[in-house]
C-alpha cells in the first residue's frame, strides 16, 4: 500500500508542476497578447488620425484651389475688360497702359475669338497650338472647361476663352502627388492590421488598409466586409471634415491570432505526445508484468512440486502404519488441494481450457472445502438457482478467484462475520456476488485494490485480487469489480461471466 501512496503523491506533484507550467505559460502569453493588442490599437488610432489629417488636407487644398480659381477668374474678367477698352481707346498712353496689363499675364492661357470662332490673338499657349486659326478640335477641347467671357465691339461680339494657369495646374499636380505619397507612406503603412473606415450609417466604405481578397467594386462584397469587421473589436469614432462622424473597424493581425491560439496548440501537441508515451509505457509495463507473473507462477509450481511428491509418499507410509482413516482422508484432501494449487500456478501464462459446465458445482466445491478450514465464527453461505448455470470456465482457476475473495473477506471481518455468495442468471450473463459485513473499502481505493502489490495488511504481497482480476477478465472474458462498499458495513464484489453461446 505504501508503494502506491508514494506513487500517488508523485503523480500529484507532477500534476501540480505541470499545472504551474501551463498557468505560467498562459499568463505570459496573455501578457504578450495584451501588449500586442494594445500596440495594434495604437497603430489603428494613428491610422485613423492619419485619415482625419488626410481629409483635412484635402479639404484645405480644395479651399485653396477654389480661392486661386476665383482670383484667376477675376483676372480673366479684368483682361476681358482690357481687351474691350483696348479696341475702343484712342489715347496712345492709355493704349500703352492696357497693352502693359495684357503683357503682364504670363500664366493664364487665353484665346480671343470673334463670333465666327476665328482666333484673333492668344496668350500663354503651348507651341503645338500655334497653327490653329480657328477655335476647333483639340484647341476647343482644351478651352471647354469654363464658359468664355464676351464683350461687344463694332456692332459684334468677341469672346475670351481661358483655362487654369500653369502655376495653378503645377500646384495641383504637386499637391496630388504629396497626398498620394501621404496615403501610401502613412495611411496604409501605419496600421499592419486589416482596417476600414465607414460612414455613420455603415453603408459607405471611405478608406481601407491591409484588406485582401475583396473586390471593392462589388457592393455585395463591400457590405459583407463591413458586416464581418463590425463586431471584431471595439470600434474607434473619428470625425472627418468631408464625411462627418465615421467609424473605424479593425481585426487582429495574423501574428496576434496565432499567438492567442499558440498555447492551446502547444498543449494539445504535448498532451498527444504524453498520451502516446503513456500508452507505450503502459503496454511495456503490462508486458513486463505479464512476464513477471508467468515467471513467478512457473517457479512457484516448480517449488511446490518437490515437497508435494514427498508428502504423497509420507501419506502412503502412514496408511501402511494403520493411522486413522479419517485423518488420512483429510490429509488426502489437502494433498489434492496442493496439487490443484500447483496446477493453477503452472497454467498462468498459458491459455486455460474452458469447460462448458455448471458453474454452481465449481463454486460449491470451493465453499465446502473452505467451510471445514475456517473459523466457526465465520459463516459462509451459498445461494444459487435450482437449475444449472452453464458457463464456459476453468473450475480450478475460477475456484482460485472465489478463494482469494473469500479470504480477503475473512481478513476484512477480522475472523468474525458472515459471507454470502449469490449466483444469479441474468440472461446472457451469470452474476456472482460475494458479500461480507467487514470494515469496507474507501471509495478512493476501490480501483487500487486490484493493482499488483496493493495491500492493506501489514504482511502480504498484495497479489490475490490482482491475480483474480486477471483470471476473470483475461482468461474468462468477464468482469470483476467492487459493486458497492460502505465503511464498517461491508463490501460486495461482483463477477460477470458470459454464458455459453448456445445458452445465451
Amino acid at each position: 500500500m505504501e508503494i502506491y501512496s508514494q506513487k500517488q503523491r508523485w503523480k500529484l506533484y507532477l500534476l501540480g508542476f505541470a499545472a504551474v507550467i501551463i498557468l505560467a505559460s498562459l499568463y505570459y502569453t496573455d501578457i504578450l497578447v495584451r501588449q500586442i493588442a494594445h500596440d495594434e490599437r495604437q497603430r489603428v488610432e494613428l491610422w485613423a488620425d492619419a485619415i482625419r489629417k488626410r481629409e483635412t488636407l484635402l479639404l484645405e487644398s480644395e479651399r485653396l484651389f477654389a480661392d486661386i480659381q476665383n482670383e484667376e477668374e477675376k483676372r480673366v474678367k479684368l483682361l476681358t475688360e482690357v481687351y474691350e477698352r483696348l479696341y475702343r481707346e484712342e489715347d496712345r498712353d492709355a493704349l500703352t497702359f492696357y497693352l502693359n496689363i495684357l503683357q503682364s499675364n504670363a500664366t493664364i492661357p487665353l484665346v480671343l475669338t470673334n463670333e465666327a470662332g476665328e482666333v484673333i490673338s492668344t496668350a500663354n499657349l503651348d507651341t503645338k497650338y500655334a497653327g490653329y486659326d480657328r477655335l476647333s478640335g483639340e484647341l476647343a477641347d482644351r478651352f471647354s472647361r469654363y464658359q468664355p467671357l464676351s464683350f461687344a465691339i463694332n456692332g459684334g461680339y468677341q469672346y475670351v476663352y481661358y483655362q487654369d494657369s500653369r502655376v495653378f495646374t503645377d500646384l495641383r499636380e504637386v499637391m496630388d502627388d504629396l497626398i498620394d505619397s501621404f496615403i501610401s507612406d502613412i495611411v496604409i503603412n501605419s496600421a499592419n492590421v486589416p482596417v476600414i473606415v465607414v460612414d455613420e450609417r455603415q453603408r459607405e466604405l471611405i478608406a481601407h488598409g491591409n484588406i485582401e481578397g475583396v473586390n471593392f467594386d462589388d457592393d455585395a462584397q463591400v457590405a459583407e466586409l463591413i458586416r464581418s469587421m463590425a463586431g471584431k473589436n471595439r470600434y474607434l469614432s473619428v470625425h472627418l471634415p468631408i464625411y462627418g462622424q465615421c467609424y473605424v473597424y479593425y481585426t487582429n493581425s495574423l501574428l496576434l491570432t496565432q499567438l492567442r491560439y499558440y498555447p492551446l496548440a502547444q498543449f494539445l501537441a504535448i498532451g498527444i505526445f504524453l498520451f502516446v508515451a503513456y500508452m507505450l509505457f503502459s503496454v511495456a509495463r503490462n508486458a513486463e508484468q505479464n512476464q513477471v507473473w508467468v515467471g513467478m507462477s512457473k517457479e512457484t509450481a516448480h517449488q511446490l512440486g518437490t515437497p508435494l511428491s514427498s508428502l504423497m509418499a509420507w501419506q502412503e507410509l502412514l496408511k501402511m502404519k494403520g493411522v486413522d482413516q479419517d485423518t488420512i482422508g483429510e490429509m488426502a484432501k489437502d494433498l489434492k488441494r496442493l496439487e490443484n494449487i500447483t496446477e493453477r500456478f503452472s497454467k498462468i501464462g498459458s491459455p486455460p481450457q474452458l469447460l462448458v459446465m455448471d458453474i454452481t458445482s465449481s463454486v460449491n466445491e470451493v465453499v465446502e472445502y473452505m467451510r471445514k478450514r475456517m473459523s466457526r465464527k465465520v459463516s459462509l453461505k451459498l445461494a444459487a438457482p435450482a437449475d444449472p448455470l452453464i458457463v464456459p470456465h476453468n473450475p480450478s482457476l475460477f475456484g482460485w478467484v472465489i478463494e482469494n475473495i473469500v479470504k480477503n473477506a475473512i481478513d476484512a471481518m477480522e475472523g468474525k462475520g458472515s459471507i454470502y455468495i449469490t449466483l444469479e442468471d441474468a440472461g446472457k450473463e451469470v452474476i456472482v456476488d460475494i458479500s461480507d459485513d467487514g470494515k469496507g473499502i474507501p471509495a478512493s481505493k476501490q480501483r487500487a485494490i486490484f493493482r499488483p502489490g496493493f495491500t492493506s495488511k501489514k504482511s502480504g504481497w498484495g497479489l490475490g485480487l490482482s491475480l483474480s482480476k486477471r483470471i476473470v477478465e483475461t482468461y474468462h472474458g468477464g468482469k470483476l469489480f467492487v459493486k458497492d462498499s460502505a465503511i464498517n458495513q461491508g463490501t460486495t464484489f461482483r463477477i460477470l461471466l458470459k454464458k455459453h453461446p448456445e445458452e445465451a
